[in-house]
């Protein structure tokens, strides 16, 4: 018979500890610390006590932990010596069938790791959908995280072990994730849809409108239908829109969605999870038959992430108004105008009827966006969930200083005008301004020198030229200014004590979007309903829900991504377990409108 909680919260000390036996490897002392902090109200809530214990404890404690687990197809493996947990789990990914060629790879992994490190090397082998990873994929990671700092791999080892209890716990109760792992297929299957030129090298990219983006967006028309949507259909710029009425056609509705396009070798989630999510939910309501009395408007955008085109947000910005008719003469690397390419994929690229996409803000409660993180914050302190309080401000600039070129061997030091070097200093002015905000209560800054170009450098000449560019983020716009002001002053100051020129021309200006209390506040429940603690954060990355701020109040749910949070990258990742508190925390929204 599966656990229950009841069984569980009911359970003296002893007992707490024999039914949870084998969820951490050979380590009572968690489920023993964890006990006082019955009862637990979801089996969500109970991972997330362990975990606390295990994150709070001594370092001694925790590489006790991580020694504990056995070697991957080590000698334990093959002697039939490991727990049954462990051997189930090593099984489901075949690492008891390797070839000998795999087996000799693996060992050689395992003993360099062990050399630097000290301890076993430790991964979920279950991976984040549960079902087991491929042996090529393990020993890849293996390779790749014996790179890794020893503080940072520490961390990753004990977040690994994590999951591998939350996997077993999950067997222990029975749990099957199956909306969350609805949500990982589809973002696995959306993403094989890829340009030419990145496809063939297992690289995902899907920019504006190209036959991948296309395909993407047909996918998109495809599940909404099935998921039991009343209207899909793709509009004026390329968004796949799909309502679900409610049950009082007079009542404004609530308003989500995310962006489907990516950057160049990217994620299977920065976006689509913001669509996958509410799918979800529209496809069980539509399945249990209810109506909500407000209707549910899924959104996914065209276009966020400006990498074809230089129009930015084209997709959410329609919906506000802010589509601009010189955007459709812009030209991509191969000459196509933005015009060109709407009406090659069948799109009108008529401003009127683009103009009519502006949607009215009496008709909606508001917009709501589900989002992978993009940062380590939700890892580093296990936490699936995290409610935003804000999306960055921001400023973008492209700068230049003006010295002068001069031989490296003939001028002297203290008669040079090396435009290279008082970008630098301002590199590292920048990194110093921005930390000083770190313990803003409103949340951190952070400052980028993105691009450094020595036009026409040369190994043996003083740099006469030096382009840059800057990005400056903060939670506030009256902080991101600030940050703004000292930078430029700084780098007048600069250029002045060195005798140099230079330009500075603001390319890109956003506002800081602070969450509207209400929303804010319906994320913070949902959360608290999955049984987790809420943390608030804000966020450093651009999001559609900045676009649609402009019209009306927004708020953002993150979920946490793997691999220390990366993100614009192939190794983003999430669990099927985190979607599924997801999708359970969106339905609690909608449930509670």
């Amino acid at each position: 018979m599966p656990l229950t909680l009841d069984t569980l919260n009911a359970a003296d000390q002893t007992g707490f500890v024999q039914l949870l036996d084998g969820v951490y490897e050979h380590s009572p002392w968690i489920a023993q610390a964890a006990w006082a902090q019955r009862p637990f109200t979801t089996p969500a809530h109970l991972k997330h006590a362990m975990a606390t214990v295990v994150r709070t404890a001594s370092r001694e404690a925790q590489l006790g932990l991580i020694c504990a687990h056995p070697e991957l197809a080590g000698k334990a493996a093959m002697a039939g010596q490991l727990t049954a947990e462990s051997t189930h789990e090593q099984s489901t990914s075949g690492l008891t069938h390797c070839s000998p060629e795999e087996f000799a790879r693996l060992q050689q992994l395992n003993a360099d790791y062990k050399a630097r490190f000290g301890w076993p090397f430790i991964m979920a082998v279950r991976g984040p959908r549960g079902l087991g990873l491929r042996r090529q994929a393990i020993i890849e990671t293996f390779a790749r995280r014996l790179d890794q700092p020893a503080q940072v791999e520490l961390a990753e080892c004990l977040r690994q072990i994590h999951r591998i209890a939350e996997i077993r716990l999950n067997d222990k109760f029975g749990v099957v994730p199956e909306q969350g792992a609805m949500v990982w297929d589809w973002a696995e299957q959306l993403a094989k849809f890829s340009e030419l030129g990145y496809k063939e090298q297992g690289q995902l990219t899907v920019t504006y409108l190209t036959p991948a983006h296309r395909e993407c967006a047909n996918q998109l028309r495809t599940w909404m239908h099935t998921c039991g949507f009343d209207e899909v259909h793709l509009d004026a710029v390329g968004n796949v829109v799909g309502t679900y009425h409610g049950s009082d056609a007079t009542a404004p509705r609530l308003l989500t969605g995310s962006h489907y396009d990516t950057v160049r070798n990217g994620g299977k989630y920065d976006g689509r999870l913001g669509i996958f999510v509410p799918m979800a939910c529209v496809k069980a309501l539509h399945q249990q038959g209810r109506r909500l009395r407000h209707g549910i408007e899924v959104i996914g955008f065209a276009e966020e992430e400006g990498q074809r085109y230089a129009a930015t947000f084209l997709g959410s910005g329609a919906l506000v108004g802010d589509f601009k008719a010189e955007w459709l003469d812009q030209v991509d690397t191969e000459g196509i105008t933005l015009r060109q390419a709407m009406q090659a994929a069948g799109l009108s690229a008529d401003l009127a009827e683009i103009a009519q996409l502006r949607r009215a803000p009496k008709h909606y409660l508001g917009f709501v966006e589900v989002h992978i993180e993009q940062g380590p914050w939700l890892d580093e302190i296990d936490q699936p969930l995290g409610v935003v309080t804000s999306i960055n401000g921001s400023a973008r600039f492209v700068g230049e200083v003006i010295g002068q070129a001069s031989h490296a061997g003939t001028t002297p030091m203290d008669r040079r005008r090396d435009a290279a070097a008082a970008v630098a200093e301002l590199v590292l002015y920048v990194e110093q301004r921005a930390a000083q905000d770190a313990a803003s209560p409103i949340g951190p800054s952070v400052g980028t020198v993105g691009v450094l170009n020595v036009p026409s450098g040369s190994v043996n000449v003083v740099p006469g030229r030096c382009q840059f560019t800057l990005d400056l983020r903060a939670p506030t716009n009256a902080q991101r200014d600030a940050l703004v002001q000292d930078v430029t002053q700084q780098l007048q100051a600069i250029v002045d004590r060195r005798g140099l020129r230079h330009s500075l021309t603001r390319s890109m200006t956003a506002s800081a979007a602070p969450s509207d209390a209400a929303l804010q506040a319906r994320w913070e429940a949902a959360v608290k309903a999955t049984g987790l603690p809420i943390v608030k954060l804000p966020s450093g990355a651009g999001h559609d829900a900045m676009k649609l701020h402009e019209a009306m109040p927004q708020a953002m749910l993150f979920v946490r991504g793997g691999n220390n949070g990366i993100s614009h990258n192939p190794l983003e990742t999430i669990t099927q377990d985190d979607a599924q508190l997801c999708v359970n925390a969106f339905m609690h929204l909608l449930d509670h409108l």
